[in-house]
């Protein structure tokens, strides 16, 4: 795998499993259903993986602002991955069963802490099951290291003034109807942050949860300019790192991550609220 791949094939991941250098992070997780996640690792899942928990793992303490799921402490997650055996010379393949958004949470972690060498399985654990690839209920014992992370990578992240004061591209990875206020069945309010141009994360998927080629992905993003910097924001910082993977793929490596996203950004009451659509750019 190299350095700059986002993504890998069950088949790759099936014939380097037992590296002792690869670990294989579970992400599995279910909104609204906080232990299915577990449970479902629990009744099985690719042997060796180490489970992450979205809220647990991969999230920090909800307080007035900063979203639903706002960012651990770093050094309280760098010593998560210690225990999960992930120090610098591993390479972590992360994969869930939700199209890889959940995963695509803890990819976009590491590489914010500097720690490049990690994946999402394309297909996820539904294609390594359908498959017939092996699976077991045994939970690993594995061995602990040190995780070492470099100075977080200020440049990968946006926080609510910036967003608020930003002029470029912003983009909404939220289904259109929440992006367009004709439902919301988690925040407080319906909406978008006024300006912003919405790309569902989900049109990132060719087939099942299989994800589109870097070609398919490259003319998908044509609307954004050459060296724009966008700003990608969901409902609380999750789903958007599906798009910023995607991004990734297509060779947009510059864009950041609004981390509390929508649900941050109303819990301040003088945030302006838009609904209905917004006109994407015409694609070049």
């Amino acid at each position: 795998m190299a350095v700059n791949d986002a993504l890998v094939t069950t088949d790759w991941l099936n014939r380097q499993a037992k590296d002792p250098d690869v670990v294989i992070a579970d992400c599995r997780f279910e909104l609204g259903k906080p232990e299915a996640g577990m449970e479902a690792y629990q009744r099985d899942h690719i042997p060796g993986a180490i489970y992450f928990h979205l809220e647990e793992d991969l999230s920090g303490s909800v307080d007035k602002h900063g979203g639903r799921h706002p960012l651990p402490d770093m050094e309280t997650f760098a010593k998560k991955l210690g225990r999960a055996g992930i120090d610098s010379t591993k390479t972590v393949i992360a994969y869930d069963d939700q199209g890889g958004a959940m995963a695509a949470r803890l990819w976009w972690m590491l590489r914010y802490l500097g720690h490049e060498k990690a994946a999402v399985l394309n297909g996820g654990y539904k294609s390594w099951k359908e498959e017939g690839r092996p699976v077991t209920a045994e939970i690993p014992q594995p061995e602990k290291a040190h995780f070492e992370p470099r100075i977080p990578d200020r440049e990968r992240l946006a926080g609510m003034e910036e967003t608020k004061r930003f002029t470029g591209l912003l983009i909404d990875s939220r289904d259109p109807a929440r992006y367009e206020g004709k439902t919301e069945p988690i925040d407080a309010k319906a909406g978008h942050i006024p300006g912003a141009v919405n790309y569902f994360w989900k049109q990132n998927l060719a087939e099942g949860q299989t994800w589109k080629s870097p070609e398919e992905l490259k003319k998908d993003f044509a609307f954004i300019s050459e060296g724009e910097k966008p700003i990608v924001y969901c409902g609380s910082g999750v789903t958007a790192c599906a798009n910023l993977l995607a991004l990734h793929q297509a060779g947009i490596q510059d864009a950041r991550l609004y981390a509390g996203s929508w649900s941050d950004w109303i819990s301040y009451v003088q945030n302006p609220v838009k609904t209905g659509p917004e006109t994407l750019r015409p694609v070049k």
